[in-house]
């Protein structure tokens, strides 16, 4: 559940801040997954940032099937790691685009908290498993 808040949130925070270089005339923007203001085409940042918490609301009702439980884990952990290639990307593009300085934002290490949620649901979820089939196999 933290981590489809968490990703509910990243929709919405600024992750990064672009800044004009000194010397020049002070202009600020900031990047997030509906877009910033010079950028556009933001779509890769924007359908990453909406997988995360609708994959992670899937994956709570299929408590029933824990393999296909623990799979679907092992994939959002890999797309909040994604995220970060994508927005090194836009990043990247922003620097050689328009020439300006960058920032971090506390907001982008929510992407790096629902790794770790989720690695240890999926241990949790395999742990689980074992004990069910360790109890099958008693009877």
């Amino acid at each position: 559940m933290a981590v489809v808040a968490l990703g509910i949130a990243l929709i919405w925070q600024p992750v990064v801040q672009f800044v004009t270089p000194e010397g020049t005339d002070l202009q600020v923007w900031e990047l997030s997954a509906l877009g910033g203001a010079p950028l556009q085409g933001l779509w890769g940042l924007l359908v990453t940032t909406a997988l995360i918490p609708l994959l992670a609301l899937v994956d709570i009702f299929l408590y029933k099937k824990r393999l296909l439980q623990a799979r679907l884990n092992i994939f959002l952990a890999m797309l909040c790691l994604g995220y970060y290639g994508v927005l090194a990307i836009y990043i990247w593009q922003a620097k050689l685009a328009l020439g300006v300085e960058w920032h971090i934002l506390p907001w982008a290490s929510f992407p790096l908290v629902c790794f770790v949620l989720t690695l240890m649901a999926t241990r949790r979820i395999l742990k689980d498993e074992a004990l069910v089939r360790a109890a099958d196999r008693i009877r």
